[in-house]
């Protein structure tokens, strides 16, 4: 909040349009809209449906009969979209049972989603007892505290937050098409380059690396730890693999996932890289031959609470190699477009830093 020239605390926000003055009002959620679950099962879903269903993701699948028709606020009730996943809908619209519609407002809908959608996941796990919070009890909503401005003034605010809402989901728009764009010009190139067909094993050796303690992982730090996942796991003050290394995730639900680390980083108990490359393969056409192959990779997985990938399966997987210099060519076309797709995602970024500085600033 900010403070006038006596430093007597006022009920305001720090960043404000110049137009408007005058102390918030303090509410509950409960006072200004109404509050309500859906009434649909996971089953009732049609995938040629002829209205939205919102269920417990931010995938919107389809429907035949509709649940509640206005403008909403939509956010998982339970499952691991509690806190992160919101939606904001006008119309007829299909509604499971444990999604939480908001609707009927006393105020700005856009001004309330982006201010519940950009608060609403720490309050619940402030409200949890345990670290990972997996259901929202209808109190954490109904009870959640609000402040309020005029109703011009939440207009302003929620269009504002609205127009960058939707430059966020163009920019997501461009990463997505871009990612395709690569998918559908690396399945042509490879699929029409003569070559020899070899196992893995003959072109490279496959390592595991070595598990680290969760407790000696922080949050930032020098080299990132790699151990299964998409996402680093935590970050590590030593290093056991080198930058320019290919990696791919030997367990966990993403298994076979492929990564080119340009950076130092820590191998860990679930990771493989592939080291000791032959001197007739390009790294960088490597890694983009196995990225397009990389659901056929999956489907080396075994088991099933745990699911992980056998070194002795990856060493047999087929690779396509071809002359050194046509290897070149076309891991450099295709890392031009991972450039591409870097500089977008770096963008988005920047759009996400910016709205989140915002919902600092402009809300109390």
């Amino acid at each position: 909040m900010a403070t006038d020239n006596k430093n007597k605390v006022l009920n305001v926000p720090h960043l404000r349009f110049p137009e408007f003055s005058g102390e918030w009002e303090r509410k509950r959620l409960k006072d200004v809209c109404n509050i309500r679950t859906g009434n649909k099962n996971t089953q009732d879903k049609s995938d040629n449906g002829i209205y939205p269903f919102y269920v417990r993701s931010q995938i919107v699948e389809r429907i035949n009969s509709w649940t509640f028709d206005g403008e909403a606020i939509l956010t998982a009730g339970d499952g691991v979209g509690v806190g992160k996943v919101f939606h904001y809908s006008t119309g007829k619209i299909g509604v499971h049972q444990r999604v939480y519609i908001l609707s009927d407002f006393k105020c700005d809908g856009k001004y309330l989603y982006s201010y519940f959608a950009g608060n609403f996941y720490n309050r619940v796990k402030r409200m949890s007892a345990k670290n990972s919070v997996d259901s929202v009890r209808m109190e954490m909503i109904a009870d959640m505290p609000i402040a309020l401005p005029s109703i011009e003034e939440q207009k302003k605010i929620g269009h504002l937050l609205a127009l960058l809402d939707d430059r966020i989901a163009t920019q997501n728009k461009i990463i997505e098409d871009l990612k395709i764009l690569k998918s559908a010009i690396a399945e042509r190139l490879f699929n029409s380059t003569d070559g020899d067909i070899l196992s893995l094993s003959d072109v490279c050796i496959i390592q595991k690396g070595k598990q680290v303690n969760g407790e000696d992982l922080s949050e930032t730090g020098k080299f990132y730890v790699m151990n299964g996942g998409v996402e680093p796991s935590g970050y590590y003050d030593q290093c056991n693999t080198p930058a320019n290394t290919i990696s791919i995730s030997e367990g966990g639900n993403s298994c076979g996932y492929i990564q080119y680390n340009r950076d130092a980083f820590w191998s860990g108990g679930h990771c493989y890289t592939l080291n000791n490359i032959q001197p007739n393969v390009c790294k960088l056409y490597l890694y983009h031959y196995l990225k397009s192959q990389e659901s056929s990779i999956m489907k080396l997985r075994i088991g099933t609470g745990l699911p992980n990938i056998q070194k002795k399966d990856l060493e047999k997987f087929h690779i396509l190699l071809t002359s050194k210099a046509i290897q070149e060519s076309i891991s450099a076309f295709l890392t031009t477009i991972d450039r591409k797709i870097t500089n977008e995602d770096m963008l988005l970024q920047r759009f996400q830093k910016g709205k989140q500085y915002l919902l600092r600033q402009m809300f109390i």
